[in-house]
């Protein structure tokens, strides 16, 4: 029923899509691993995991693409089935030999076979805890209309046939350039930090119900966190803009830097900071809602979904790639703007004021203003047809001006620095011990 590329030009098509639908399935074998592995924080493991996985199926791209380049579509779904099963094999290697083990015991690990992790019935319990049953149904529901809301442009992109293969491919280009401090640092905060709020409050409880030592510390590192992912955001931002078009003519030449890249580059810059807002002010909403408020956020998602799908479309009928990206701007924006209301209630009756990691100094704002013109003059002037000692200049400009911006940052956000310095690696592992 979807249009299939001509086999000539992407050959070996259904069995690449066969392969990535198993790879998915095999994937998933790992889930419960997974899962227990964050739960215990046991980071080593899913460092190593991911990253022996990575580097192989990294590894096994070159040779394939170098050796028989002619097998097209077919390396890559290959890779990623390495990539799963090296995964599933890591996690079940490690769990065999950690539980029953001498140190599982010494820490009194729940598990103690891994057939305990498959469904089974439990003497004198029921077969099903109902009140987790339930709680697990709302995040699933929760994560199907979540998984619309991050991935919904490319279904519309898939299935209604919006844009061509080529600017499909222009799209997913300048989507995986934009995505990789999203992917590299913002997940593993996001990832890292549900677990810490989970871990320190009690969810679904009043703040006034709940230690309050427990409640200051969670809005001291939420409102360092806002502060820093706004920082790095808004740096992005700032210097996305006037440096897209010479990041995309060193990764492509001039195929990708002359057409509309520059434009879906400087665009998703300014995503990227709705993300990383996003990403720690959902953590948190997420962390602390009860199963009532999950039930709840359910609907709003599934109108946001509806709505985004629709913007999508209509956008992207009007604008092009470019109307993907602002439609997701358009959703980043209501889903902070729930996620904000939500922290300003939870701690309303309370002196702590998270949200004041939102605000900036006049300073580092001026600061902001100053370089975004000072570069955006440097790329009119010297980008990117005028040599490689223009582009050169143009990236002397733009490193003196983050310096400034950096040493700003030092002397205006005393209270991030001190807290990154002195507290929050200390209390965050405090507490996970």
């Amino acid at each position: 029923m979807l249009e299939v590329p001509d086999p000539a030009l992407v050959p070996h098509y259904g069995t690449g899509v066969m392969l990535f639908g198993l790879s998915a399935v095999v994937e998933l074998v790992a889930e419960p691993f997974w899962v227990l592995a964050q739960a215990h924080l046991f980071v080593r493991l899913k460092v190593i995991a991911e990253s022996l996985s990575i580097i192989s199926k990294c590894c096994l791209t070159v040779i394939l693409v170098v050796l028989y380049p002619h097998w097209g579509l077919l390396i890559f779904s290959v890779s990623q089935l390495l990539y799963t099963s090296l995964l599933v094999i890591c996690y079940v290697i490690y769990f065999l030999n950690f539980l029953g083990s001498p140190e599982a015991l010494r820490k009194s690990f729940p598990i103690y076979r891994v057939t305990d992790l498959l469904p089974h019935f439990v003497e004198d319990q029921a077969f099903l805890n109902w009140k987790q049953a339930k709680l697990t149904w709302s995040f699933f529901k929760q994560s199907f209309l979540k998984q619309i809301l991050t991935e919904g442009e490319r279904y519309v992109m898939t299935f209604l046939n919006v844009l061509s293969f080529g600017d499909q491919g222009v799209y997913d280009i300048v989507n995986n350039l934009g995505s990789l401090v999203a992917r590299f640092i913002f997940l593993p905060i996001e990832e890292s930090f549900y677990i810490f709020f989970a871990r320190v409050l009690e969810r679904g409880k009043d703040i006034k119900h709940q230690k309050q030592e427990d409640v200051v510390i969670a809005a001291t590192v939420l409102e360092s966190l806002l502060k820093l992912v706004l920082l790095i955001g808004m740096t992005i931002t700032v210097f996305g803009y006037a440096y897209s078009q010479l990041a995309l003519d060193i990764y492509g030449g001039s195929m990708l830097s002359s057409g509309s890249g520059p434009s879906l580059l400087r665009c998703y810059s300014l995503y990227v900071l709705l993300l990383a807002v996003n990403g720690v002010t959902e953590c948190f909403t997420f962390a602390s809602m009860s199963k009532e408020q999950v039930d709840r956020y359910n609907f709003v998602m599934l109108a946001l979904s509806l709505t985004f799908l629709c913007i999508s479309y209509y956008l992207t009928s009007w604008l092009g790639s470019m109307g993907f990206i602002l439609a997701n701007c358009f959703n980043m924006g209501l889903r902070i703007g729930h996620s904000v209301h939500y922290i300003y209630r939870y701690y309303r009756e309370s002196f702590c004021r998270p949200l004041r990691g939102l605000l900036f100094s006049p300073l580092l704002i001026l600061v902001y203003l100053i370089s975004g013109i000072l570069t955006g003059f440097s790329e009119a002037f010297l980008c990117c047809d005028k040599g490689w000692l223009s582009r050169l200049i143009h990236i002397a400009v733009g490193s003196v001006c983050i310096v400034a911006t950096l040493i700003t940052i030092v002397f205006t956000e005393t209270k991030l620095v001190h807290f990154i310095r002195t507290q929050l690696l200390s209390r965050y592992t405090k507490k996970e011990t």
